[in-house]
Parts: C-alpha cells; sequence; structure tokens
C-alpha cells in the first residue's frame, strides 16, 4: 500500500488509479463554479491523501479540466453524470464512501477511469452536483 514504504509498481498503480478517478469525477462537475473545499470534498470520495489531492487539482489544470483562481473552480466540460446511464445501483451491505453511512442500496458512477462509488442516495447527489 501506498505509504507503506515500499516501492514497489502497484503502489504506483494505485496512485494513478486515484488520480485518473479524480480527473474523470472533475471532468464531470456540475457547476459553473465550486469553492475549493466543495472540489476537495468530492475528492475526497476518491482519496483522503493531501499529496493526491493536490495532484489531482494540479493535473486537472494542466489537462484543461478546470481553471483555479483564487479558492475558485471553474470545470471546463459540460459532461455531466447521468443517473439513468452514468449511475448504477447495487443492493447489498455497503459503507458510504462520502459519510460513512451503512447502506442496503449503493450507488456507484460509472467513470471510463473506473467505478467509484458506494454512496447513499444523498451522498450521490452532494458528490454528482445535483444537491
Amino acid at each position: 500500500m501506498a505509504g507503506d514504504g515500499s516501492d514497489t509498481g502497484d503502489d504506483r498503480d494505485h496512485l494513478d488509479d486515484r488520480v485518473g478517478l479524480g480527473l474523470a469525477l472533475l471532468e464531470r462537475l456540475e457547476h459553473e463554479s465550486l469553492p475549493l473545499p466543495d472540489v476537495v470534498d468530492r475528492i475526497e470520495t476518491v482519496t483522503t491523501d493531501p499529496a493526491v489531492t493536490r495532484t489531482i487539482l494540479d493535473e486537472a489544470e494542466l489537462r484543461g479540466i478546470i481553471d483555479r483562481e483564487d479558492g475558485i473552480v471553474r470545470p471546463k466540460s459540460r459532461q455531466y453524470v447521468r443517473f439513468g446511464q452514468d449511475v448504477v445501483t447495487k443492493e447489498g451491505e455497503f459503507t458510504c464512501r462520502r459519510c460513512g453511512s451503512s447502506l442496503s442500496t449503493g450507488h456507484f458512477i460509472d467513470l471510463e477511469a473506473g467505478e467509484l462509488g458506494p454512496f447513499g442516495s444523498s451522498c450521490i447527489r452532494k458528490v454528482t452536483g445535483r444537491e
């Protein structure tokens, strides 16, 4: 696992997976602009590692996915998460990736970089910008 002192390709792949998911999520933000803390809240569904969060934000800016200025993030894409197509629900025993609540129905966002979730019904709306 990253941060355990080992230096294997698997650790790098895990980092790349988190960065890829974070970038894919930022490409789907459904706002004209968001305060940086709100964007970080969404990224924390992918990782709580501050270094990886910074990497995601820096890479998103370099790739033209977002603009950042004075604590405000402006997404450049208009590709939003579509609930009927991009959000999948699954029955089972889950823990919400955002708030930690126990769930019997998990909502997952199907992104090009992979699946992100599970989320509860209110957290999926928050993560996708519907609330």
